[in-house]
């Protein structure tokens, strides 16, 4: 009998900040390079913030609807209780990043960059990663309505007691994903599946999804 290959779970690096300076609102614009700041309780909503970029720092309790994030570069960074009905932030970078308790709408990450990320308990709408690298990167405890990975590339990637109401595979590449801990209701592009792991009741749930796709009658 061949032996199934070993599943790998994600390598999620933990976050040890340093002592962080208290970060002003007025420190957040187009660009800024910012390290070893707090931000807390700040109102970023509409502001321009293409090309920012965190490293070892943390930001609580924060509103940033329908800010422009793009090209962002969050490094060694959590996030907490982050608050956003859309979130611009295409063509970003993440990189041992912690996000938690957030709510987050339409959030746009498509042609982005995920390395080692955890999201905890977070309420997410509609999430575009479309395009997007995702690697060693884990949703716990999150329930996301529209789960777009189209054409995207993901390696170890893991979703614990989670519920995703549609998820979107087509053209993605997937390596090591782990679909296990996922309530999920709607399956897009099938064929991306490969590469994913799945459990029994999940395979029998998708029975339907499998035959149309291999142009099986099931007949009783």
């Amino acid at each position: 009998m061949a032996r199934r290959p070993a599943l790998t779970a994600p390598r999620i690096d933990p976050i040890a900040l340093p002592d962080l300076d208290d970060g002003d609102v007025d420190d957040l614009f187009a660009g800024a390079s910012l390290d070893a700041r707090r931000f807390a309780s700040v109102d970023l909503d509409g502001r321009d913030l293409v090309d920012v970029s965190f490293t070892e720092c943390a930001l609580t309790d924060v509103s940033a609807h329908d800010a422009d994030l793009r090209a962002s570069r969050f490094v060694e960074t959590t996030i907490d209780r982050l608050i956003a009905p859309v979130l611009r932030a295409s063509r970003s970078h993440l990189r041992d990043v912690r996000i938690a308790g957030s709510r987050l709408g339409s959030v746009e990450l498509y042609d982005s960059g995920l390395q080692s990320v955890h999201l905890v308990g977070c309420k997410l709408g509609y999430v575009n990663l479309r395009g997007a690298e995702l690697r060693d990167v884990q949703f716990t405890d999150c329930t996301i309505d529209e789960l777009d990975l189209g054409r995207a590339r993901a390696t170890r990637v893991a979703f614990r007691d989670c519920r995703v109401a549609s998820l979107d595979l087509t053209g993605a590449t997937l390596s090591n994903v782990d679909l296990r801990g996922l309530a999920l209701q709607q399956l897009t592009g099938i064929e991306g599946l490969k590469g994913a792991t799945l459990d029994s009741s999940q395979v029998a749930l998708l029975a339907d999804l499998f035959a149309a796709r291999l142009g099986i009658t099931v007949l009783d």
